[in-house]
């Protein structure tokens, strides 16, 4: 991946998380209360995560990692807690104060498409929200998506045996009974979202 394909990549995570930041202005205490898509994790408690991913680097993911004794979801929980703030208007703005890092773990730069637009939509259906995502970008994460292991946090074996039929773009993958839908909705299916 060339120097502008990179940036390219960055543009559109750092345009979802202003998106993302806009759609949750204004939202009251009940709204942040609500239970996102990612089991136990609440809307607020999923910006929190959103914000400490936004914030690890390699070494430090894996510093942190080992500190959980390699245990991804302890991780998660952990960053949960650290960046959680008491009232979700503090956690917003620290939301917005990082929306421009470039930080990553050890992963495919793609992946922070992933985990931008996925965590998008956990947080914007159960709020009834609609997200509005760059078919080009949905399209490269759904990619990666279909070529990682679940074990690595993708859905490869989700998605075999499938047939996966994008109708607004242009992506036809697999074999086995057709699966037809929106980009972002192949790419939640392959994510593990119903």
């Amino acid at each position: 991946m060339n120097k502008a394909q990179k940036a390219a990549i960055w543009d559109a995570v750092h345009r979802e998380r202003l998106a993302l930041a806009g759609d949750l202005r204004g939202l009251e205490q009940v709204h942040w209360d609500t239970a996102s898509l990612c089991d136990g994790w609440s809307v607020h408690d999923l910006l929190a995560h959103l914000i400490d991913a936004a914030k690890t680097t390699r070494l430090g993911f894996a510093w942190r990692l080992a500190q959980a004794r390699f245990d991804f979801d302890a991780d998660n929980e952990v960053g949960v807690r650290r960046e959680r703030r008491d009232a979700p208007q503090d956690s917003l703005a620290e939301w917005r104060r990082v929306a421009y890092f470039t930080a990553t773990p050890p992963a495919p730069l793609s992946s922070r498409l992933v985990e931008a637009f996925v965590h998008g939509e956990d947080i914007r259906r159960p709020l009834g929200f609609e997200g509005d995502y760059p078919i080009e970008y949905v399209v490269t994460a759904l990619k990666l998506q279909l070529a990682t292991s679940v074990k690595m946090g993708g859905g490869k074996e989700i998605a075999r045996g499938r047939r996966l039929v994008a109708t607004d773009a242009d992506l036809d993958v697999g074999e086995g009974p057709r699966v037809r839908g929106r980009s972002i909705d192949l790419l939640m299916l392959v994510s593990g979202r119903s």
